[in-house]
């Protein structure tokens, strides 16, 4: 990601560089073989009779053209704040980010891995637990949920 000028209401320019680590590609033509095989098979040929979007053949190459044709952000990301107690986070547990005072980051970036859901979720949670770390210089350890409902805490009666 890099600033597209200096005027600050410019949207940056972000530059996805998916595939350029490690084996991603060769995993993801795997995966590709695989999916494809599936839909082959005769329990599903019936709802695969007209292909939506298939690569041009079968060799890696036009394997991997397809990949990088049909690959996009599916803008939920998460991990490139990420939390945790190793030196390689960039965020402690409490949501600071390591070496500055005064700072923290709530928002799905500090997820260190893709949930299997939708981050909204996820990502309420981590605020609600960011509120009270800056509210009450901790997490609340007990949660306020009436008796009712299984939890300890003491509800005030009303009238």
């Amino acid at each position: 990601m890099r600033l597209a000028s200096n005027d600050p209401s410019a949207k940056p320019i972000i530059h996805n560089d998916f595939y350029s680590a490690g084996d991603d590609m060769a995993r993801m033509i795997a995966g590709l073989r695989l999916a494809l095989d599936i839909c082959e098979q005769p329990a599903l040929r019936p709802y695969c009779a007209e292909p939506f979007n298939t690569p041009a053949g079968d060799g890696d190459a036009e394997l991997r053209a397809h990949i990088a044709r049909t690959t996009f952000a599916i803008y939920h990301p998460v991990g490139t704040c990420r939390m945790g107690e190793d030196e390689q986070a960039i965020v402690d547990p409490e949501l600071r980010v390591n070496g500055l005072e005064g700072l923290r980051v709530v928002d799905a970036s500090v997820i260190p891995v893709v949930p299997r859901g939708n981050t909204n979720a996820p990502t309420i949670a981590l605020a609600e637990r960011a509120a009270d770390l800056i509210r009450h210089g901790r997490a609340l350890t007990e949660p306020a949920v009436p008796e009712a409902l299984g939890g300890s805490a003491r509800q005030p009666a009303t009238a």
